[in-house]
């Protein structure tokens, strides 16, 4: 299931304009900190994998604890980012959204080569993470304009993949998991040129984001790697 939750990152407020050395720092922050955010999304993958511990969780019951935890950590790590518990907090989020990422890993790996399409995946996502922070940086077009369109774009493709739960069709799965990768690089995209032109000035706001970004972006692959290229013994 892709879970667009990346929808209420958007509500995040922006600062006015930042000096360009402010701007480094709130970038080179944003980085460290997305890049620890994903040893505990390894960990809670792991703990996921090797326990079963998010097995039982399909259906309406996956979705009511996912949407739960998700957004409720996403309204604490809004309400503490100008705070010393910010961090703890978005890295608790970061570990929560790999135990629930475990389930989708597990199924991959049960097919013969479910490494390699998880490998694949993780590619994947770094590509287009690559590709989106070089257009971010050479881009001067104002990007603020694309934040109305991408909004309503995650919120139909949540509502999309919610239905899809129940109706478990592998076409919709597929058409999500396109339509997700599309909708998510470009808010990677926006996201970014956001932080660079000094529209974000948050850096835990900032991380959040762009988490979300790669989270669903790495997702949809997988999922659409394991329907397309899946290799039953």
């Amino acid at each position: 299931m892709n879970d667009p939750v990346n929808t209420l990152a958007t509500s995040a407020s922006y600062g006015q304009a930042l000096p360009q050395a402010e701007r480094h720092r709130v970038l080179r922050n944003t980085y460290w900190l997305l890049a620890l955010s994903l040893l505990p999304t390894v960990l809670g993958a792991w703990l996921g994998v090797a326990t079963g511990i998010t097995r039982s969780l399909t259906g309406g019951v996956g979705l009511i604890v996912f949407l739960a935890g998700a957004y409720g950590f996403i309204f604490a790590i809004e309400k503490t980012k100008n705070s010393g518990a910010g961090v703890p907090v978005l890295l608790g989020f970061t570990f929560f959204m790999g135990l629930m990422l475990s389930r989708l890993i597990a199924m991959v790996l049960g097919f013969k080569n479910g490494p390699e399409l998880v490998m694949t995946a993780f590619g994947g996502t770094a590509g287009v993470f690559f590709v989106m922070a070089s257009l971010a940086t050479v881009v001067k077009r104002d990007l603020s304009g694309m934040s109305k369109w991408l909004f309503v774009g995650a919120l139909v493709l949540m509502v999309g993949a919610i239905i899809n739960v129940f109706i478990g069709s592998t076409a919709g799965m597929l058409a999500i998991s396109v339509a997700a990768i599309g909708i998510f690089s470009a808010y990677m995209l926006y996201d970014l040129k956001q932080i660079i032109d000094g529209g974000e000035t948050n850096y835990i706001s900032a991380t959040l984001a762009l988490y979300l970004d790669l989270f669903n972006v790495f997702q949809s692959l997988l999922s659409l790697l394991g329907i397309l290229g899946g290799e039953r013994d």
